[in-house]
C-alpha cells in the first residue's frame, strides 16, 4: 500500500537521498500534527537555531547505552542527585502523578504557582485542572502546603487545547489515583460518609440530567405544536372558545371532529373571508409567512448566540465521545438556543425533526450539572461516560423508548461503553422518560404523539412486501446520503447561500409553497406519522384525508408524491445552520411509502380473497393492517439513513408495543442495512463527520486495515522535529514553538545515538517556559533548559523540563504491523505511538494518521496542510463558508473555522 507517510523509497536501513526527497507532508508529532519536515532535525541551542544532521544510516550495532536510558534502570531525579545532599527547601506545588508508579519525594522549585494562565497544575489529590467540555477555563489549584511530587511516568499535564485528543489511559489512571488517595486518607464514619458522597455524585448528575431533559422535551413538544398550529389558525377566547395559547387539539378538547369545534378559527375565518378561493389564498399566505418567520428566527438565534446549536449535533457528539475536545459545544447558551430553536424549526414545517437534536440538548444539560461537580468535571474520560448516558436520555424522550435510547448510545455514539456506562445510561434514560410521562404533554398518557398499539397478527405472505420495504429503505438511505452530501458541497460554491439566514429563508419559502397544497406535507411530522401508523378504525377525526371518501388511487398518489417531495426537501434542508435532525423526516418518508404498500396489499387481498396466498386470512375480517406497513417502512428508511439496526428495532417495538411485529421489523431493517452497505458503509452522521473533517476514529471491527508494516506508513525520524535532551535555552525553545506549530516533540539523547527518552506536548512545554519566565522563578531567557538529569546544574538558574515530559510514551517495535498499531489506537484510545528499534527512535504514528489511513485518505490528504492541528483559528467564525471545525483553510477563509 502506498501511504502518505511513505515519502521516499528507502527502507528503515537506508538514508534519504537528499533534502528534496526527504520532505514530508505528514504528521510530525502528537496526534494533532501534519506538516512538511526536514531530514532528522534536532533542535539545540548550541547555534541558537535548528541543527540538521547529515543523512544518517541506522547504526549497524547498538550504540553504547546512555547513563539514563528511557524507561529503564536508573531514575531521573529532579534538580539534585542523592549524593548532593538535601536540596534547599522552597514552597512547592502538587503536580499530577496518575500512573500509580513509585513516587519520589523531592523538593523542587515552584513553576508558575499563582500564575494567571489558561493552563494549570494539578491539585492536591492528583487530579488535573483541565478546561471544561464547553471550553471555559477553571480556576487553578494553589495548594501551597503540599510537596511537589513527580514520577517517571506521563508527567504533569495541563488543559487540553481545542480540537485535540484526550489521553484515555492518563485520565483513568488519574481517577484511580484519586480514589486511592480518597480511601487512604479517610477512615471511620466520616470517611465512609465521604466515600458515599463521592460515589453518589455521578448518580445525582444523571438523575438531575434525566429530570431536566424530560422537562425540556415536554416544553418543546407543547410549544412546537402550538406554533405549528398557529400557521393555520388561532384559538379564539371567550364563549365557545379557549385561550390563544392553546393549540388546535387542546382548543377542541373533547370533540370528536374539528368541524364541531367553534373555538378554533382558521385565518380565513378570523379575517371574515367567506369565499372558498379567497380563504384558501389567505391561509396559503399566512402559512408561508409564519413558516419563513419561524425558520428565520431560528437561523438568527444560531448565528448570533450559539453557532454550535446548528443541526442535530450528533456528529460532534460522536467526535467528542471518541476522545476529542470541542470547546463551546455544550455551553449553557447552546442549550438555550438549541431548545428555543427546535421549537421554531419544527413549527416552520421544514423537513427536519427534533429527535436527533434532543440528544444534543440532553448532553448540554449533563454538562451543566457536570460543572457543579469538580470530581467529574476534572476528568475528561469520566465526563464522556456521563455524556454517553445523557445521550441515551435524549433518545428516550424523543421516542418514549428508554431501552432504545441506551442501545442508540451504545450502537451509534459511544467510543467506550463499559458495563457501568450502560447501567448509568439506563438510569438516566429511565428518569427522563418518567419525567416526560409525569408532564404528559399530550394529555393522552403517551410519551410521543405517534405511539400506537396493534392487536392483529401478520401472515407469511406478507414477508415479501416487508422485504420490499427493506430494499426501499436501503435505497432511500444510500440515495439520501449521496444527494445530501452533494448538496452540502454545492452549497459552498454559491455565494448567495453563504449567508445562513438568507439560505434558510429561501428554503423555508420553497418548502412552504410545496407543503401547503398536499395535506400530508402540510401536517406537522408527529401528526403525520401518528396518522400513518394508526388504523382508520382508530382515527376519530382523520384530518388528512387518509381514510376519507377519496378513492384509494388518489390517496396513494398523494402519499407517493409526499414521499418523493419529502425525500428531495429533506436532502436539501438537512445541513442548514439551524437546530434540526433527520430521524423523523426519514421515518415520515418510509411511513408514507409503507402506508401506500399496505393500502395496495389490502385492496389486492380484498379484490382477490380466494387466491391461495390469502388462504390464511379469516373470512369477514380485515386481514391486512396497513398501519404496520407504515411502521416497518419507517424503520427501514431510518436504518438505511443511519445504518443502525438493533436500536431501531427496539425503538419501534417500544413505540408499537406489538411483540408479534418484531420479526418483520428485524427483517426489513436487516435488508435495509445490507442494501445500504452495498452503496457505502457510512451512515448520514459518519458522512457529515467526514464532510466536516472531524478527527473521528471509528472503533468498529469491520474497519479494513491495510496488511502492511508500520514502517511503510509511519513518519520517519528523518522527517520529525526531535529535541536533544540537553543544550537548550528558554529563548531557543520559544523560537522552536514559534517556528513549528506541531503539538509535541520526541526527546532523544542526541542526534548520533537517538535513544528515545520521552515525549513532550506543546502545551506542557509552552506552559513550563512561560512559568519559568515569570515570578517566582523569573529566569532569564538565556537560562539553560534540559530534558535530562544534570547533576552539576544549579537548580536556581536552570530549567529542568523532565516533570513536563512523558517519560513513558507508548512504544512499539518498528517491525510491527499496521494492524497492531491500529489496534493500539482503537482499543486504548492513544494519541500517538513511537516506534523504536533497540531503544533507537525510528518514527511516529499519530491518531490522525490512523484516521486517514483507515478512511483511505492518505494520498488525498498529502499536501493539504489544513488539518486541525496546525491551523490557527479565531474565536469568531471565519466568514460564513466554513463547513466544520477543521477545514477553514480549505474553504479559503484563512483560519480555523467555526467555534475555534
Amino acid at each position: 500500500m502506498q501511504s502518505s507517510h511513505a515519502t521516499s523509497s528507502h527502507t528503515p536501513n537506508s538514508a534519504p537521498s537528499g533534502r528534496e526527497n526527504s520532505r514530508s507532508n505528514n504528521t510530525a508529532s502528537d496526534d494533532d500534527d501534519d506538516s512538511d519536515l526536514d531530514d532528522l532535525t534536532v533542535y539545540s541551542a548550541a547555534d541558537n537555531d535548528i541543527l540538521t544532521s547529515d543523512p544518517l544510516n541506522r547504526p549497524s550495532a547498538p550504540p553504547t547505552r546512555p547513563s539514563y536510558p528511557f524507561g529503564l534502570s536508573l531514575p531521573a531525579y529532579h534538580g539534585h542527585d542523592i549524593a548532593d545532599g538535601p536540596p534547599t527547601p522552597i514552597t512547592p506545588i502538587t503536580p499530577t502523578s496518575p500512573s500509580g508508579a513509585i513516587l519520589r519525594r523531592r523538593h523542587t522549585p515552584v513553576l508558575g504557582q499563582g500564575e494567571s494562565s489558561n493552563y494549570f497544575f494539578g491539585n492536591g489529590d492528583g487530579a488535573d485542572d483541565h478546561t471544561s467540555l464547553n471550553g471555559d477555563a477553571k480556576e487553578p489549584s494553589t495548594n501551597t502546603t503540599s510537596t511537589d511530587w513527580y514520577t517517571e511516568g506521563p508527567g504533569r499535564r495541563v488543559g487540553y487545547e481545542d480540537l485535540t485528543a484526550i489521553d484515555w489511559i492518563f485520565e483513568y489512571a488519574k481517577e484511580r489515583q484519586r480514589v486511592r488517595v480518597l480511601y487512604s486518607s479517610t477512615t471511620g464514619a466520616i470517611g465512609q460518609f465521604k466515600r458515599l458522597l463521592d460515589a453518589s455524585q455521578i448518580w445525582v448528575v444523571l438523575v438531575s440530567t434525566g429530570i431536566v431533559t424530560g422537562a425540556i422535551a415536554a416544553m418543546i413538544d407543547v410549544v412546537s405544536d402550538w406554533l405549528g398550529d398557529v400557521k393555520q389558525g388561532v384559538c379564539k377566547a371567550g364563549q365557545g372558545g379557549g385561550k390563544f395559547y392553546l393549540n388546535k387539539t387542546f382548543c377542541c378538547w373533547g370533540l370528536d371532529e374539528l368541524a364541531q369545534c367553534e373555538g378554533w378559527l382558521f385565518w380565513s375565518q378570523a379575517l371574515g373571508i367567506e369565499s372558498a378561493g379567497g380563504g384558501y389564498i389567505v391561509e396559503y399566505i399566512f402559512f408561508i409567512m409564519f413558516s419563513v418567520f419561524f425558520a428565520t428566527c431560528a437561523a438568527v438565534l444560531v448565528r448570533q448566540y450559539a453557532p454550535f446549536s446548528r443541526q442535530s449535533g450528533i456528529p460532534e457528539i460522536k467526535t467528542m465521545l471518541g476522545g476529542f475536545v470541542i470547546r463551546r459545544f455544550l455551553t449553557n447558551w447552546t442549550l438555550v438556543v438549541k431548545s428555543v430553536g427546535l421549537c421554531l424549526t419544527v413549527a416552520s414545517g421544514l423537513w427536519l425533526g427534533k429527535e436527533g437534536p434532543l440528544v444534543h440538548v440532553a448532553c448540554c444539560v449533563a454538562n451543566l450539572f457536570l460543572q457543579m461537580t469538580p470530581v467529574l468535571n476534572d476528568n475528561e474520560a469520566r465526563k464522556r461516560e456521563v455524556i454517553s448516558a445523557a445521550a441515551a436520555a435524549g433518545i428516550s424522550v424523543a421516542f418514549g423508548a428508554p431501552v432504545g435510547g441506551v442501545l442508540f448510545s451504545l450502537e451509534q455514539l459511544s467510543f467506550y461503553f463499559p458495563d457501568k456506562t450502560m447501567w448509568q445510561s439506563f438510569v438516566c434514560a429511565m428518569v427522563a422518560a418518567v419525567t416526560l410521562q409525569a408532564f404528559n404533554p399530550f394529555r393522552t398518557g403517551k410519551l410521543v404523539l405517534y405511539e400506537v398499539r396493534y392487536a392483529s397478527q401478520w401472515h407469511a405472505f406478507e414477508i415479501m412486501p416487508f422485504a420490499l420495504l427493506g430494499v426501499f429503505g436501503g435505497l432511500y438511505g444510500a440515495l439520501f446520503i449521496k444527494f445530501n452530501m452533494l448538496v452540502a458541497r454545492f452549497r459552498k460554491s454559491l455565494k448567495i447561500l453563504q449567508n445562513p439566514i438568507i439560505e434558510v429563508a429561501l428554503i423555508a419559502i420553497i418548502t412552504a409553497i410545496i407543503n401547503f397544497p398536499n395535506k400530508f406535507m402540510r401536517a406537522q411530522f408527529p401528526e403525520l406519522v401518528a396518522t400513518l401508523f394508526a388504523e382508520c378504525s382508530e382515527l376519530k377525526d382523520e384530518r388528512l384525508g387518509l381514510c376519507g371518501a377519496a378513492p384509494s388511487s388518489v390517496v396513494g398518489f398523494n402519499l407517493l408524491a409526499a414521499a418523493g417531495l419529502g425525500f428531495i426537501l429533506a436532502s436539501i434542508t438537512f445541513g442548514l445552520r439551524i437546530p434540526a435532525g433527520i430521524i423523523l423526516p426519514s421515518m415520515a418518508v418510509g411511513a408514507l411509502f409503507g402506508r401506500t404498500v399496505g393500502m395496495f396489499m389490502r385492496n389486492f387481498q380484498q379484490a382477490f380473497p380466494n387466491l391461495l396466498i390469502f388462504s390464511a386470512c379469516p373470512p369477514d375480517v380485515r386481514c391486512i393492517t396497513a398501519g404496520t406497513y407504515a411502521v416497518i417502512g419507517a424503520a427501514s428508511t431510518l436504518a438505511g439513513a443511519t445504518r443502525m439496526t438493533v436500536s431501531i428495532v427496539v425503538i419501534m417495538f417500544e413505540l408499537t408495543g406489538a411483540l408479534n411485529y418484531v420479526l418483520p421489523i428485524m427483517i426489513s431493517v436487516m435488508i435495509s442495512k445490507w442494501v445500504g452497505d452495498a452503496f457505502g458503509k457510512q451512515g448520514i452522521y459518519e458522512s457529515w463527520i467526514e464532510h466536516y473533517n472531524y478527527p473521528f476514529l471509528d472503533n468498529r471491527d469491520d474497519m479494513p486495515v491495510p496488511d502492511v508494516g508500520v514502517a511503510q506508513v509511519m513518519t520517519r525520524v528523518e522527517d520529525l522535529i526531535v529535541l536533544n535532551s540537553t543544550g537548550h535555552t528558554i529563548s531557543s525553545l520559544d523560537r522552536l514553538l514559534k517556528t513549528y506549530p506541531h503539538r509535541g516533540f520526541p526527546i532523544i539523547t542526541n542526534h548520533r545515538d537517538r535513544f528515545l527518552l520521552g515525549y513532550i506536548s506543546r502545551t506542557e512545554l509552552a506552559f513550563a517556559l512561560d512559568s519559568a519566565r515569570h515570578a517566582p522563578r523569573s529566569l532569564p531567557t538565556t537560562a539553560s533548559a534540559s530534558f535530562a538529569h544534570q547533576p552539576l546544574a544549579d537548580t536556581a538558574t536552570t530549567l529542568d523540563l523532565r516533570p513536563w515530559m512523558d517519560q513513558t510514551p507508548m512504544t512499539l517495535s518498528v517491525q510491527s504491523s499496521l494492524q497492531m498499531a491500529a489496534n493500539y489506537f482503537l482499543k486504548l484510545g492513544l494519541r500517538y505511538v513511537l516506534f523504536c528499534e533497540r531503544g533507537v527512535l525510528m518514527g511516529l504514528v499519530t491518531k490522525k494518521d490512523i484516521i486517514f489511513i483507515l478512511n483511505g485518505e492518505g494520498e488525498k490528504r498529502r499536501g493539504e496542510g489544513s488539518g486541525i492541528y496546525m491551523a490557527s483559528g479565531s474565536d469568531e467564525l471565519q466568514g460564513e463558508q466554513e463547513v466544520g471545525l477543521m477545514d477553514g483553510e480549505e474553504e479559503g477563509d484563512g483560519g480555523g473555522g467555526e467555534g475555534r
